[in-house]
């Protein structure tokens, strides 16, 4: 078991603890000496005691006097030495437990706050861990959605493509494919009196769509074709026998489409001198242009015009203009055959104007004359006021004023 002095020594510094050490040696150094001088006194006291017996009983007496009061003496000095340090010993333990409990409670003291600010800095830390681990996972939870929304797009554009590829395998669904790429774009750049799809013409053959324009150039037939097949094969061709015979190929049926539109779809009188051949990829337009230029210029010569979505917008846009030209030719006719119109209503409303002068001068007149009426009526008027009726007034003036205001009387 672990003594108090050692439990105090394990709570304070290595220093106090090397000093408690030291008191504790010299204590027990201490008490060495004093077990020594004891054990001296008690040797001397029996070499007295033999001494004592051998001489005299007197001599006996006085030495045994003298050695005792000796001792005596001895043992006082001895135990007031004893009590001073037994004292200072005392005074000292006190002292340094005092000392001891004094920096125990300071390091217990200094302990607790560094504990307690340990402590905060841990909840701190946790808290502001928890924080941003809250915030991470929301952040990785809204990637994780993103990135699910993402593979759901990328599953569903992996089964399109997929369906694109059962639809590009199949010649029949390659061609209603481009129909309807064809389609979506006349609709989106022409009006719908511009266009007709899949018109029969009259050598019983139907164009997938007949652009209507004036004449000249007059109607133009526009037909899909895909040759996807010899494209293909041109792309997986690894030496330059196979390339060059896969090119032949690829040439080949793009001229066979080409001389189909051009037998089907160009009728003098009926449609324009040129059609068009819409090729759905940008790809196989590019490789004809870029490889194969020889059967683009027998394209032209055959007045079939090869166009690609991109190219066929910027046809289509110039269509629209000359469609809106047309337009508005059409319209300049109508505005001056209704000016022409209006030019004989001016005339009419010129006539019906000057009629109304005339009538206006012959009212002018009226008021005229209207106005001179009332200013001799008015003279007049002031002329009877001014006739006087005396009392020698003859007898047949009265009637005559009777007659007058008779008449006045009547006007009113």
């Amino acid at each position: 078991m672990r003594s108090p002095q050692q439990g105090q020594a394990s709570l304070i510094p290595n220093g106090h603890a090397v000093r408690f050490a030291k008191v504790q040696g010299m204590l027990r150094f201490m008490d060495l000496i004093i077990i020594i001088l004891l054990a001296f006194a008690a040797v001397t006291t029996t070499l007295a005691a033999l001494a004592l017996f051998r001489s005299s009983k007197q001599e006996t007496s006085k030495i045994i006097a003298h050695n005792t009061d000796r001792l005596a003496a001895q043992q006082a000095e001895l135990a007031g030495r004893l009590t001073q340090i037994a004292e200072a010993d005392a005074a000292s333990q006190k002292a340094l437990s005092e000392r001891l409990q004094n920096q125990e409670l300071a390091i217990t003291k200094t302990l607790e706050d560094r504990l307690a600010d340990v402590t905060k800095r841990v909840g701190d830390t946790l808290q502001q861990t928890s924080t941003k681990s809250s915030e991470t996972i929301i952040k990785l939870q809204e990637r994780l959605a993103v990135i699910d929304a993402a593979q759901k797009n990328i599953t569903d554009l992996s089964a399109r493509v997929v369906k694109l590829q059962d639809v590009l395998t199949n010649r029949q669904a390659r061609g209603v494919f481009g129909e309807i790429q064809l389609q979506d774009l006349i609709k989106a750049a022409l009006p719908p009196s511009a266009y007709e799809f899949q018109k029969t013409l009259s050598n019983k053959k139907r164009a997938d769509c007949i652009l209507n324009l004036p004449n000249p150039p007059g109607a133009i037939a526009i037909d899909a074709k895909f040759p996807l097949e010899s494209y293909h094969a041109l792309r997986a061709a690894k030496d330059e026998i196979s390339k060059r015979q896969c090119g032949r190929e690829f040439s080949a049926d793009v001229l066979k489409h080409v001389n189909d539109i051009a037998a089907r779809y160009i009728i003098p009188g009926e449609t324009a001198e040129s059609a068009l051949m819409f090729l759905p990829s940008e790809a196989v337009y590019a490789e004809l242009h870029a490889n194969h230029s020889k059967t683009v210029d027998k394209s032209y010569r055959a007045r079939v015009w090869i166009v690609s979505p991109t190219t066929l917008m910027a046809t289509l846009n110039t269509v629209r203009a000359v469609l809106k030209d047309a337009s508005m030719q059409e319209q300049a006719g109508l505005i001056q055959t209704e000016v022409r119109k209006l030019l004989v209503d001016v005339g009419r409303i010129d006539d019906r104007v000057e009629k109304l002068q005339t009538h206006f001068r012959q009212a002018q007149d009226d008021i005229a004359k209207i106005s001179t009426s009332t200013k001799k009526v008015a003279t007049r008027g002031e002329k009877i006021e001014l006739i006087e009726l005396g009392e020698g007034a003859e007898m047949a003036e009265i009637p005559a004023a009777a007659k007058i205001q008779t008449h006045n009387s009547s006007a009113d």
